[in-house]
C-alpha cells in the first residue's frame, strides 16, 4: 500500500493486523467479542526524534517490520480509505522476528 502521509520525528504508521477469528480450541468468534488487535505492519517511518545536539536518533524499525503496540496507544486515522494508526517509537513494545 502507497500512503500519501510521512510520519513525523519518531512517529511510525501502522496497519493493524486482523484478529484471529477463532480461538485456539477452534470456537468461532463473533464480530462483537474480537478485540482490537496489538499487532500490525509498519508502513512508513519517521526521521527520527531530533537530539539537543542537532542531529537525529536512529529509529530500530523499517517498513515491513511486524510489531505488537500497547492497546490504547496511538491515533486511529483513515488514509485513502484504509485505516492506519500513527504512534511513537516509544509505544512500541517489541519487533517480531520471524
Amino acid at each position: 500500500m502507497s500512503l500519501k502521509i510521512r510520519p513525523l520525528e519518531d512517529r511510525v504508521v501502522i496497519e493493524q493486523i486482523e484478529a484471529e477469528e477463532k480461538t485456539a480450541g477452534g470456537i468461532v468468534l463473533p464480530d462483537t467479542a474480537k478485540e482490537k488487535p496489538q499487532r500490525g505492519k509498519v508502513l512508513a517511518v519517521g526521521p527520527g526524534k531530533l537530539l539537543d545536539s542537532g542531529s537525529r536518533a536512529e529509529i530500530a524499525l523499517q517498513v515491513g517490520d511486524e510489531v505488537l503496540f500497547g492497546k490504547y496507544s496511538g491515533t486511529d486515522i483513515k488514509v485513502d480509505g484504509h485505516e492506519v494508526k500513527i504512534l511513537r517509537e516509544t509505544d512500541i513494545l517489541a519487533k517480531i522476528l520471524k
